[in-house]
């Protein structure tokens, strides 16, 4: 079996350093959580001070345990980690989580002697540590899920990252579009774990198709553009990477005591292995959510369903603008659209202005079933409307479940993605826009809040089966 297999999916846990106040960050909210999240597995807080603590026997100390766990979660104060990472090599305890804090990121002599301790206990026992200074695994299928999205979904995406904030947002947001994460990992300082051994998991691991990462420093340089060169020619990897100018960089030294590197040498490694760059969370979770969905396309064609002339101008605009065609049909399809647009208040074409496409399958089913068949067209972006006042369309039926059945075959002869645009309304129309769009994700179409996101997605599920196409033996 896989070493690493326990550390996320452990059927024992041990927390060193629970206590009996349940109001403070660190074990007992760790236990806490795991409990909300139903963790079916042994749980043992550790607390020489405590008899009970949330239901549970406590014990004193690791040797005092029934069983050695699969893994233990360390939360004392710094300095005294290492006694505990002693008592776990002494007991065959070998996958451990050190969420304490107070090592090499303080930049201090202190915090670097007790990093240093760190790895030479793990050397000496064969330690599987994550961290120091983070908050560790994450595996929604085991339970453990005592931060993220609580109780989070299995999928397909893989998450690594330096940071825990960033990748429980990440958690949060696609589990609210009703996108699964397989498994994650916050590594925090990767003192003996770190980017490249979690990489190598991710890719070995068939649940996971797409690796999302967030770095802001990698150790083994060579060694991590060789890894994702190859593993990017079978998985996609979309990388967020922090620090690339001079701010953030200073805070990368305070936050896990790393230095970034320079922004010349992450421009050559995205160059060189064909990462997914990526420059904010919401290109993050959008591209993720794109390559796990959605098939390669053959090409750069876009075709925009619209309702509105002005929409489909400046819709135009923006898929272009991103590096994207909005071709012209054939002759073929043009023939076939104009049977079926009306000649009044509609525009046949690429970009199809139709309004009727809001309102009637049918109509939706036959204009899809016409451009998936042209050649010009790789992929299909199609705008979905709320019903509301400003439209004086506030009896419309809810046709979401309808358009999935239309839309789903499509997408899986070509990319389809959906926009449904409720930003700028009333507080009742973005609550509609996020159930609709989760509707659809849920469903395996993926859905943008605005025509730019779904564009910037497009691109990058372009770019990487194109490179894939290039480079794959």
């Amino acid at each position: 079996m896989n070493p690493m297999h326990r550390l996320f999916h452990p059927e024992s846990i041990a927390i060193v350093g629970a206590s009996s106040s349940e109001n403070k960050f660190g074990g007992t909210s760790f236990l806490i959580r795991f409990q909300d999240a139903g963790y079916t597995g042994r749980l043992y807080p550790i607390n020489p001070q405590a008899d009970t603590i949330r239901g549970l026997q406590a014990y004193p100390d690791l040797k005092a345990l029934p069983e050695v766990p699969d893994l233990a979660i360390v939360c004392v104060a710094a300095p005294f980690v290492p006694a505990v990472l002693q008592t776990c090599g002494e007991i065959g305890l070998t996958r451990v989580h050190i969420l304490t804090s107070g090592f090499r990121e303080l930049g201090t002599p202190e915090g670097d002697a007790l990093e240093a301790e760190v790895s030479r206990l793990a050397d000496q026992f064969g330690l599987l540590i994550v961290g120091p200074n983070c908050m560790g695994p994450y595996c929604p299928a085991s339970g453990l899920t005592a931060w993220g999205a609580i109780p989070g979904k299995p999928g397909p995406i893989g998450i690594i990252s330096q940071s825990g904030g960033i990748t429980q947002r990440l958690t949060e947001y696609l589990y609210s579009l009703g996108i699964g994460v397989e498994k994650a990992v916050s590594m925090g300082n990767a003192t003996v774990l770190n980017a490249n051994d979690f990489l190598q998991d991710m890719a070995e691991d068939p649940k996971i198709d797409v690796i999302a990462m967030y770095l802001e420093n990698a150790g083994d340089g060579r060694g991590f553009i060789n890894q994702v060169r190859e593993i990017g020619c079978r998985k996609p990897i979309v990388l967020l990477k922090g620090g690339v100018f001079a701010a953030g960089a200073r805070t990368i030294v305070s936050h896990t005591g790393s230095m970034a590197g320079s922004l010349q040498i992450w421009e050559a490694f995205f160059k060189q292995t064909g990462a997914i760059r990526v420059r904010s969370m919401e290109a993050w979770a959008d591209t993720a959510i794109a390559l796990s969905l959605l098939p390669a396309p053959a090409g750069n064609g876009v075709f925009l369903a619209t309702g509105g002339g002005g929409n489909s101008v400046i819709n135009s605009d923006i898929f272009q603008y991103e590096g994207l065609d909005v071709p012209e049909l054939s002759p073929e399809s043009m023939q076939l659209l104009r049977q079926r647009i009306p000649v009044i208040g509609s525009i046949a074409g690429n970009p199809l202005d139709s309004f009727e496409i809001f309102f009637n399958p049918r109509h939706m089913a036959d204009i899809t079933q016409i451009v998936v068949s042209d050649p010009a067209i790789s992929m299909l972006v199609i705008d979905r409307m709320i019903q509301r006042k400003a439209f004086h369309i506030m009896d419309m039926t809810d046709l979401t479940e309808k358009t999935i059945d239309i839309l789903l075959p499509v997408s899986r002869l070509k990319p389809t993605v959906v926009t449904v645009e409720s930003d700028g309304g009333d507080l009742e129309l973005g609550q509609k826009g996020i159930t609709m769009r989760r509707r659809f994700c849920e469903s395996g179409i993926p859905a943008y809040p605005t025509t730019e996101r779904a564009a910037r997605a497009l691109v990058h599920l372009t770019a990487y089966h194109a490179y894939k196409r290039d480079h794959s033996l």
